[in-house]
């Protein structure tokens, strides 16, 4: 990941993605306030994407229609190439199917299978939400197109957008995937309510240079207010392991171990990087499903170069305030990234375990 030398080229978001952070050590960033969102996607409000051609994704889709509820005429089903990536044309077919047959009450897409995770340079879930995005590839490292959804409040994307974001039920497996699903499912409404157990939010700051840009927008640490939630900011270094972590964020190329003991039913972890994304070959780097055998339950990586521009990635605090408020994984990664151009989102769209406040 090539690092980028002046700060005004992640300023485009000033409020929200300040300071740039260069130093090993970084401050903490003020705490952040975001919309108080209306409320959050149902599975009544969910389309289904399956692909005949790939067995991983009649199996995994059907059990997800099962155990999310996802009623029948929201389900369409298509014929895809089983690779990383598709061309323009192929992407062309499957945008018409979906836009075409895809009901107006479905607010957002969870699409079963892993490959393909690419169009291009882009991401599939971000060309499918959001429409390809040619002029990414011309120059990768470039800024890309906003999101009309980044840090909204609304829970109809579609219905006031006009988008419906999408989230891969991506695994490397089909036991896996189903215990993806089935945390996802036992998430829902497990925490933030009174007298429900505590959680963490962790954050760590590592000695990658490039990669640790992200951590100057880290919250501060402490409890966030009655959620039962604390945030805890460690160094890369640090031996202690950790219990009951809701949301996991570093800056690395690649975690190792993971703590397989540390998640609860519900957690998001990502770690900022270069190909993340590239979930069945990231040229070295660790895929973000990584995360998700080891346990959590949604994470987000780029398919393609992005350098470091901050609203590329997750913002730290946009993710976390969105999630707390009871937003679903879907909506509260959704709404963290700014440029979501080259990102792919992963993992089990519904899984909410805060209560919605």
């Amino acid at each position: 990941m090539r690092a980028w030398s002046d700060c005004w080229k992640v300023m485009a978001l000033v409020l929200l993605f300040a300071p740039c952070a260069w130093a090993q050590k970084t401050p903490e960033a003020p705490a952040l306030s975001v919309p108080r969102i209306a409320g959050r996607l149902t599975a009544a409000e969910v389309g289904l994407v399956i692909n005949t051609a790939d067995p991983y994704s009649v199996e995994v889709g059907e059990y997800y229609a099962a155990r999310r509820g996802i009623a029948p005429e929201h389900i369409v089903r298509v014929a895809l190439p089983v690779r990383n990536s598709l061309n323009v044309l192929e992407f062309g077919a499957l945008y018409s199917q979906v836009r075409d047959q895809m009901p107006p009450q479905v607010q957002a897409l969870a699409l079963a299978w892993t490959q393909p995770f690419a169009v291009e340079c882009n991401s599939i879930t971000s060309a499918l939400s959001l429409g390809f995005e040619p002029e990414a590839c011309r120059k990768t490292c470039a800024p890309s197109r906003a999101s009309p959804y980044f840090n909204t409040r609304t829970h109809k994307p579609f219905t006031e957008l006009g988008i419906r974001p999408s989230m891969l039920l991506a695994s490397r497996s089909v036991a896996s995937a189903k215990a993806l699903i089935d945390r996802g499912v036992a998430a829902d409404d497990k925490l933030g309510k009174l007298g429900a157990p505590s959680a963490i939010a962790v954050f760590v700051n590592t000695q990658d240079r490039a990669r640790n840009v992200r951590a100057a927008l880290f919250p501060p640490a402490g409890r966030m207010g009655q959620s039962g939630v604390a945030v805890v900011r460690r160094e890369q270094a640090d031996p202690e392991p950790l219990r009951r972590v809701v949301l996991y964020q570093t800056g690395l190329t690649r975690q190792h171990p993971i703590d397989t003991r540390q998640w609860l039913p519900g957690a998001l972890a990502d770690h900022l990087t270069s190909t993340g994304g590239q979930l069945m070959d990231g040229n070295g780097q660790m895929s973000v499903l990584e995360w998700l055998e080891a346990g959590a339950t949604a994470s987000y990586g780029t398919v393609s170069e992005p350098c470091n521009h901050l609203q590329k990635f997750p913002h730290p605090q946009v993710l976390l305030l969105h999630y707390l408020q009871g937003a679903t994984a879907l909506e509260a990664y959704w709404k963290s990234v700014a440029w979501p151009g080259q990102g792919v989102f992963v993992g089990e769209p519904l899984a909410a375990p805060f209560v919605v406040r």
